[in-house]
């Protein structure tokens, strides 16, 4: 894979549904200046980013998180958690999309149907990503470029229809750079909130670190594209923040389920873009999480595979080589993930969903900073990437601290606090009743293919 190929499929995992769902509800949090929280996230990320790219140049295998904690620490509980939180990040961010599918639906086809029908429609594309994923279907390059310009060009509409706004006169860029905060909270802990909201937008940047061997010459192509990619998709984040907010009231763009359908439709109300835009988001959206899904169930199935949950849940469809129990596993998961948060949340259920993928990946990202810290002491026999030596201390830090309660929401806790528990409960019943005093396989070691 060359630099320009690789660079979008960076920019296309990173690109989706956290800046199409939350870009009111960061704005919320600290008022106009909702680009600030976003400069401070892309910050985060890159500093972690650096970590996996060292890493990656190191243990050139696809196991990523769960292969770098097991040769930090070599404890499998602790390996177990961290990959069990990387599963629930997709199921989370999946689930996510599929609300906000549903909303977009629901304002595309004009119904007035309520969070009961949201969620219907949510559940119904659950369905429908299941069947996807019971026929193997694999993601292709082609398919992600194609895709990423779907995305891209949803993005790039707004920002073209702030451009016009501007040129009308309809737009108020004084509100960009207000701090308003909501509730009691002090700037810095609104600020420290939101940042931790909006890291939603930057993950996915992660799964890339899986094409490192397809990339050609990786030790030098791979950080650079990376790092490239990762400022790309900042600065279109930020452009569309500012745009959104110059465009429409903080009180406004916070109160819509849909934030960007809100900002096309009052910067060029006579165009009829805003009639396609929700089917373009839909469409944007749907690739999130369908790739989140695929990535649960293999996950389950290596799992079961490594004897840390039940076998069953690694059984295959004879032929096709599709691990149907476990996508049927993390498809159950995924509805009770939208039904039960809609019941508790109701119209907040995007931000809770969104709220708590952050918050597990950031758990997982203070391992892998922590890891790469550890593994500086075991030099390997070859060349790889190295970041500069403060910069995992300083990722570590900062995604610990935006693990807080400062910085999270209770029901974000709740959530990620109930997957957790389901893969311990699943982790102890294979450690009493099937492993039989079995060490598990190690990450990283070849299974069986799936499709």
């Amino acid at each position: 894979m060359g630099p320009k190929l690789l660079l979008l499929f960076i920019v296309g995992d990173i690109l989706g549904t956290g800046v199409y769902a939350l870009t009111g509800q960061v704005a919320a949090e600290v008022g106009g200046a909702g680009w600030a929280p976003i400069l401070l996230a892309f910050a985060v990320a890159t500093v972690t980013a650096f970590s996996y790219l060292e890493l990656v140049t190191k243990y050139p295998q696809a196991a990523g998180a769960a292969l770098y904690t097991h040769k930090a620490f070599g404890v499998h509980v602790v390996t177990f958690l961290v990959t069990f939180a990387v599963l629930s990040s997709g199921l989370t961010s999946a689930s996510t999309a599929a609300k906000f599918l549903g909303e977009n639906f629901i304002e595309g086809f004009g119904l007035e149907w309520g969070q009961g029908g949201v969620t219907l429609v949510a559940l119904g594309f659950m369905l429908l990503l299941a069947l996807v994923n019971l026929r193997g279907v694999s993601e292709s390059l082609v398919f992600n470029v194609v895709l990423t310009l779907v995305e891209l060009t949803g993005l790039l509409i707004v920002i073209a229809v702030g451009f016009w706004a501007m040129s009308q006169g309809d737009v108020d860029f004084g509100r960009t750079v207000v701090f308003e905060t909501s509730g009691d909270k002090s700037v810095f802990l609104a600020l420290t909130s939101a940042t931790a909201l909006a890291f939603f937008s930057m993950v996915g940047f992660e799964d890339s670190v899986n094409m490192a061997e397809e990339t050609k010459d990786p030790v030098r192509t791979f950080p650079r594209v990376m790092l490239t990619g990762l400022s790309v998709t900042a600065v279109v984040y930020v452009l569309v923040s500012v745009t959104a907010v110059a465009v429409v009231p903080v009180g406004e763009l916070a109160a819509s389920q849909t934030p960007l359908l809100e900002v096309v439709r009052r910067g060029a109300p006579d165009a009829p873009v805003d009639t396609i835009y929700p089917f373009l988001s839909m469409f944007a959206v749907a690739n999130t999480a369908l790739i989140n899904m695929m990535m649960a169930s293999r996950l389950v199935y290596g799992m079961a595979k490594h004897e840390v949950v039940p076998p069953l849940l690694g059984k295959v469809l004879p032929g096709r080589r599709c691990p149907w129990v476990a996508i049927l596993f993390t498809t159950l998961l995924a509805f009770g993930l939208i039904w039960g948060v809609t019941q508790v949340a109701g119209e907040e259920t995007v931000t809770a969903l969104g709220g708590t993928t952050a918050l597990l990946l950031l758990a997982v990202f203070a391992v892998v900073n922590v890891a790469t810290i550890v593994l500086r002491r075991h030099p390997v026999d070859r060349e790889h990437f190295r970041a500069p030596a403060v910069l995992p201390y300083i990722g570590a830090l900062t995604c610990a601290f935006l693990v807080g309660p400062w910085a999270q929401d209770p029901i974000e806790y709740q959530i990620a606090g109930g997957l957790i528990a389901i893969g311990l409960v699943l982790w102890v019943l294979t450690w009493v009743f099937y492993r039989r005093g079995r060490a598990p396989l190690e990450p990283g070691e070849a299974d069986a293919p799936v499709r």
